[in-house]
């Protein structure tokens, strides 16, 4: 096998699927070193919009956790 049969596979375009609805999204070449397009990873802009209402209302979070909350058997030092 040689090399030049390898580069069209590297060159194909990815497919992915959107994260709201599902459908698939060709991930466009990167274009000036940045890859993604106006609405990638999403289909359109109707699902971006959907995932931005999701974030603003508080629908996706990130777990803190609290250190007061956990039960340690190892006090805690302040002076380390």
């Amino acid at each position: 096998m040689s090399g030049a049969a390898a580069r069209p596979l590297a060159n194909a375009a990815m497919q992915l699927k959107c994260p709201i609805c599902g459908k698939p999204v060709e991930c466009p070449e990167p274009a000036g070193g940045i890859a993604g397009g106006a609405q990638f990873p999403f289909c359109s802009d109707r699902c971006k919009l959907i995932d931005l209402g999701r974030w603003l209302d508080g629908k996706y979070q990130i777990p803190v956790v609290d250190p007061d909350a956990e039960e340690s058997d190892v006090p805690y030092d302040a002076d380390r």
